[in-house]
């Protein structure tokens, strides 16, 4: 298995329209990810990623969501990276990290500052490409080298999650979407058959979504029902008499 850090920044996509089908990705993490955000509430969630920005929560009962980018582009809220977010430890109620990973250098220290920051009941929904898909095979082939598909990690969905369990996350629910070759296709199968495909070969697609809830545990000190005796017990006054007390009667006698 390969390391999570590279040595390497990878290309970092615009927008949705630089990855093959990237409409259709779009709009089937979209569907999955308001499905998820009906169960988030709270104050407020934050879209980490160009690529998350561009998602639109609407069936999020959470009005303040901030769009957090590293560049300026129409749906920034906040200018900054992912490694290094400008929050407070235990404010945000939710996250969103759509193919966030597949395309950091650092995974481990994106996930780590996310769990700084959310709140001990917190959400994230994360979405990533699957590495054992036909998507997955077509990354090592010479198919459109240029295009920044190539690009991508392609960190497994099991791996992810073992990732999110050390952190002290619960895995809710995972989606498996996308069942077609995305290199080769714009067009994406019919969702009939998507649904057909996901019920019996759930881990060939080419696209997952995880939620995930921040489980903490509370740490309460516990008194023992019993007392412990103690080695040493005081003991109670003698009825001790005095020297002089007994020479005076032994004298007299």
């Amino acid at each position: 298995m390969r390391l999570a850090y590279r040595a390497r920044v990878p290309r970092y996509p615009e927008n949705w329209s630089q990855l093959p089908a990237g409409e259709a990705i779009r709009r089937t993490i979209q569907g999955v990810s308001n499905s998820y955000a009906k169960r988030i509430f709270g104050y407020h969630f934050v879209k980490l990623g160009t690529l998350s920005s561009q998602i639109s929560l609407t069936k999020c009962s959470i009005t303040h969501q901030i769009h957090q980018t590293p560049v300026r582009n129409a749906h920034t809220h906040v200018i900054g990276e992912s490694t290094e977010l400008p929050f407070v430890e235990n404010s945000i109620d939710g996250f969103l990290l759509a193919n966030e990973l597949d395309y950091c250098q650092d995974p481990h220290q994106i996930l780590r500052e996310v769990d700084r920051c959310i709140n001990q009941d917190g959400y994230i929904i994360l979405s990533g490409f699957n590495p054992y898909s036909l998507t997955g095979v077509g990354k090592y082939l010479p198919l459109k080298r240029g295009n920044l598909l190539h690009d991508a990690r392609f960190f497994s969905s099991g791996r992810v999650k073992d990732w999110l369990q050390l952190l002290g996350y619960e895995i809710i629910e995972t989606r498996h979407i996308l069942f077609s070759m995305l290199f080769m296709k714009k067009r994406v199968l019919p969702v009939v058959w998507q649904q057909r495909v996901s019920r019996y070969l759930p881990w060939c697609s080419s696209v997952y979504v995880i939620l995930a809830r921040k489980r903490v545990v509370p740490m309460t000190t516990i008194k023992p029902k019993w007392k412990l005796k103690p080695n040493f017990s005081a003991v109670g006054a003698s009825m001790r008499v005095k020297p002089t007390t007994l020479l005076g009667q032994n004298k007299k006698t």
